[in-house]
């Protein structure tokens, strides 16, 4: 690794620890809502019946999100993202505490659950964008690739202690994980309250269509980002994660904890290698490769037969992801002008949300019609169809060589 740290920068360090904390705090109320909807419903209602509700939790947070994203890329690239961030928190740490209230009741209703699931859905929406844009203005540009490993291994490390921590927890008592959230809320708050004010690049009168025109118009973009959410919609197989913890590998709250973390276990070992050795080249088939091997990975999950092959697969599954977020990452940050990246951000987080919470809903109802084991392997498979064709249908992406600026917006940044 060359160059400067980003940690030598005050401000990139206050927006690493509330990336970390905010991550830990949102991993442990998803892992934990997740959980308490199917335990609720199969009280009462078959496996099929309890699997279609689950998919319906990610289909709350994902309406929410695709009707307010694009709206808040427009305000990041306008206004302080630093106060859309903080605003955002401080809506998490709103449901943080609503849901510590239902947990302390007998047996709380469903319905507030997915209320607070969509709440949640609301405040990513606005989070996201704010928190993507703003981390690139807290480097220089020669420290963002670097920058972008970091925060990969922010997210990742609240990725992996956060689920586990969460299943810990509730299998305690079911405020305890709720309890913590809303603390490590405060703390991500306090990180972001500390981030000085940041040159902005201005954006004018830009409208809310210009970042998708932007990102229909460069194919390396584009390709990226479609990709993510053509794979992860039809392989995503978190949905699937306490339906194989209560009623297939039978290892209850704890197993589908250390389940959820260990996607994450096997990216943050790759994004901390990629902090030391960057991709120096071929980075365009690097993307397609560990996308392929994301499905392939999602097929051995859904024919594994114990917890062991289970966690296994997913941590070689976290590792490909994490590949794929780094160059897509790295290319949509690099690709970008300052003055658009709040928007391009905003449509990155939709086709991302749209990925994760749609491929939930996919999940979720395949699984109801199928079964969660036939659902997750005709899910890996297919994806590992769409690669194939999204290398023919993206020919520059398949040949993006490094990760560098392009030498017109260098020419822009002077």
């Amino acid at each position: 690794m060359t160059g400067p740290s980003p940690f030598a920068f005050p401000a990139w360090r206050a927006f690493f620890l509330a990336r970390l904390t905010a991550t830990l705090a949102q991993m442990m109320m998803v892992i934990v809502i997740g959980w308490q909807v199917y335990d609720l419903a199969r009280r009462t209602m078959p496996v099929s019946e309890a699997a279609f509700l689950l998919g319906m939790v990610g289909l709350a947070q994902f309406l929410p999100i695709v009707g307010l994203t694009l709206l808040v890329g427009q305000l990041a690239d306008r206004f302080d993202r630093r106060l859309i961030a903080r605003a955002a928190i401080a809506a998490e740490l709103a449901c943080a505490v609503a849901l510590l209230t239902l947990a302390r009741l007998p047996q709380p209703p469903l319905w507030p659950l997915f209320a607070v699931a969509a709440t949640l859905g609301a405040a990513r929406a606005f989070a996201g964008p704010a928190m993507t844009a703003l981390a690139p203005n807290l480097v220089p540009p020669a420290v963002l690739p670097t920058a972008i490993a970091w925060s990969s291994i922010g997210f990742q490390t609240g990725a992996v202690l956060g689920p586990l921590a969460g299943g810990l927890l509730y299998d305690r008592a079911a405020p305890l994980p709720y309890l913590a959230a809303a603390l490590l809320l405060v703390a991500s708050l306090s990180a972001l309250l500390a981030i000085p004010p940041v040159p902005r690049s201005d954006a004018g009168r830009a409208s809310v269509g210009e970042g998708l025109r932007y990102v229909r118009r460069n194919p390396i973009v584009l390709g990226a980002i479609s990709l993510d959410l053509a794979a992860v919609i039809l392989a995503g197989a978190t949905a699937m994660l306490p339906i194989y913890a209560r009623d297939i590998l039978h290892v209850g709250a704890e197993g589908l904890g250390l389940m959820r973390a260990a996607p994450a276990i096997g990216a943050a070992l790759v994004a901390i290698a990629l902090t030391r050795f960057p991709l120096r080249n071929r980075v365009g088939g690097k993307l397609f490769a560990s996308v392929g091997i994301f499905a392939v990975a999602t097929i051995g999950f859904g024919l594994a037969p114990n917890l062991e092959v289970a966690v296994a697969a997913l941590v070689i599954l976290g590792a490909a992801d994490m590949v794929s977020v780094y160059v897509r990452a790295s290319l949509i940050q690099l690709h970008t002008p300052d003055a658009m990246r709040g928007r391009v951000s905003a449509v990155s987080l939709v086709f991302i949300s749209a990925s994760n919470e749609l491929g939930e809903f996919r999940a979720g109802t395949l699984a109801a019609l199928l079964g969660a084991v036939q659902a997750t392997v005709l899910g890996g498979v297919l994806a590992l169809l769409v690669t194939l064709l999204w290398a023919r249908l993206f020919p520059a992406l398949a040949r993006a060589d490094r990760l560098d600026i392009p030498d017109d917006l260098k020419a822009a940044r002077g």
